[in-house]
Formats: structure tokens, C-alpha cells, sequence
């Protein structure tokens, strides 16, 4: 009795020679955006359905029931306003934007400032080192 094994290929149900799918993940996910349109359709077409039907939907579209639900209470508290807004953090008002600059541009600058005093102190400590060792060699020197 001897067995055969099968490797880059496996048999499919039909008999024949299926290729393995590569294993690799992509480099970067990209996350799905949908349009208000899109998820007003869906909402609709979803609530027309049966159960069998909503779950033929979801698999078709790809999308899970949380999103389904979200996109219900988006829709609920604000119609398309709410449906077509990006998730996540409320964009920034021209306010909070220049005050987030000045803050950066504060930071840097004090940092600046922290360098040039280090400098300054440097050149000091050098300036009275050199005039000390200038001292120390016209004491050290023989006179002509």
C-alpha cells in the first residue's frame, strides 16, 4: 500500500487539480468606505428581505449585522447627514486647528531655545578654559 501526497495542488470537487491559494497577507489593509446612497440602499433592500434573504444579503455584500445596526441608528437620529459622515473623531474647527500649530511651533521653538542656551554655555566654559590656558603659557614662557 503506498501513499501519495499532493502539495502546491489539491483536488477540487470535481476531480481535478485546484491551485492552493497564496498564504501571503497584503501589506496594508485598507478599510471599506461606503457612500450614503450605498447604505440607504442596503438598509432598504435589507429590511424588505426575510430572514433567509438577510443573510443572503449580508454574504453577498459582505457586511456583518453591527454594521447593518449602526447604519439603522445613523439614519434614525439623522437621516443622510448622519449616514454620509465619517466615523471617528468630530473634524477639528479652524480653532482647535491653529491652536494644535502654535502648540507644535511652542514645542519646537523651546526646543531650539534649550540647544542655543546648551551652545552659549559650551562657548562660555571654552572662552574661559582658552583664557586660562593663555594665561598658564605667559606665565610658563621664558622672557627674551
Amino acid at each position: 500500500m503506498s501513499m501519495t501526497m499532493t502539495s502546491p495542488a489539491r483536488l477540487g470537487q470535481s476531480g481535478g487539480m485546484d491551485e492552493v491559494p497564496d498564504p501571503q497577507v497584503p501589506e496594508k489593509a485598507r478599510r471599506r468606505t461606503y457612500t450614503a446612497r450605498y447604505k440607504a440602499q442596503i438598509l432598504a433592500e435589507y429590511e424588505a428581505c426575510d430572514r433567509e434573504g438577510k443573510g443572503a444579503l449580508l454574504r453577498r455584500e459582505g457586511l456583518y449585522t453591527s454594521l447593518i445596526s449602526s447604519w439603522r441608528d445613523q439614519r434614525d437620529k439623522g437621516a443622510l447627514q448622519a449616514l454620509g459622515r465619517a466615523s471617528g473623531a468630530e473634524p477639528a474647527n479652524a480653532e482647535q486647528k491653529e491652536a494644535v500649530r502654535l502648540r507644535r511651533e511652542n514645542e519646537k521653538l523651546t526646543t531650539e531655545l534649550a540647544k542655543a542656551r546648551e551652545v552659549i554655555a559650551i562657548q562660555g566654559k571654552l572662552s574661559a578654559l582658552l583664557d586660562q590656558l593663555s594665561t598658564d603659557s605667559s606665565k610658563h614662557r621664558p622672557e627674551r
